[in-house]
């Protein structure tokens, strides 16, 4: 399938993107650098600062947004005006990473250590009410989070495992019974997910310069090359839903090497994906 390049490689660590037609298309965070981005129709973007890390970001059915920032979230409302809630650790050597919303409205958001100690990030989910609670413990770099189109399984990567992990849900007793979805072939390491219309699953391989997209029984069906190396996360847009929006890296990278880190980019892969689930709260 042809990658189109959309932007310039300008971003340090563009991760999270998110297509919602409230906020007119796509957003994506420059994580490191703690902006949002807005992508426009032709091309363009604006950048946000909204602290020193923004990790992810999701609309909120009211209108603004939900925010991962660095030891916690922030809430954006409908005017634009950002009130972050209380931090959830004091240690600056951990930070949030990535995250998303369940059928029923609550946002996630994992953590990871800044020098990927293993074991020491949690998963975190905070309910419209405002409380915070801890979902997962023992995680290493808690990466995408997407549930299949009935919300009866969720997807997870931690990426130092280097698998897709699946969980049975519901809304009473959340995520239960984890388990191996897909381990990735190469030693490769997932990142950021997505999943479409039809339960496939698209996963960015942060080490390989690659999304694959595995059946929703596991098995590994499409490769598609992106012209960077470092490939952190991918989500559904477009009106119909049925562009593939793929960003990536300059994190670790030798940029003249590898020139196109750090840019976003777009493939037609042939089918829709999900709308957006709002947060609740």
């Amino acid at each position: 399938m042809d990658v189109e390049q959309v932007t310039e490689p300008v971003f340090y660590h563009a991760e999270g993107p998110v297509w919602y037609s409230g906020w007119g298309g796509l957003r994506f965070v420059d994580m490191l650098a703690g902006d949002v981005v807005s992508l426009a129709a032709d091309g363009s973007f604006e950048r946000r600062h909204v602290g020193s890390v923004a990790a992810v970001i999701r609309p909120r059915r009211a209108g603004g947004a939900v925010i991962g920032v660095e030891r916690g979230f922030a809430l954006e409302d409908a005017d634009g005006a950002v009130t972050a809630l209380p931090e959830l650790w004091s240690d600056t050597g951990v930070r949030m990473n990535e995250g998303g919303c369940d059928p029923d409205g609550r946002f996630y958001c994992g953590s990871m250590a800044y020098d990927q100690t293993p074991g020491a990030a949690r998963l975190y989910r905070l309910d419209p009410d405002g409380s915070v609670r801890v979902v997962l413990e023992g995680v290493t770099v808690s990466n995408g989070l997407e549930w299949s189109p009935d919300g009866s399984r969720a997807y997870y990567n931690d990426t130092a495992t280097g698998a897709i992990a699946v969980f049975d849900y519901d809304t009473a007793s959340g995520l239960t019974n984890r388990r191996t979805f897909a381990a990735l072939p190469d030693d490769g390491h997932p990142d950021g997910l997505t999943v479409d219309a039809g339960g496939g699953l698209w996963t960015a391989v942060a080490n390989g310069g690659a999304v694959y997209r595995y059946s929703p029984d596991g098995v590994l069906e499409e490769r598609i090359a992106v012209p960077a190396s470092k490939v952190t996360a991918c989500t559904f847009g477009g009106e119909q839903l049925d562009q593939l929006f793929i960003t990536t890296s300059q994190e670790d990278v030798d940029t003249g090497e590898d020139p196109l880190a750090g840019a976003l980019f777009r493939a037609d892969v042939g089918v829709k994906g999900l709308p957006v689930r709002p947060f609740a709260g």
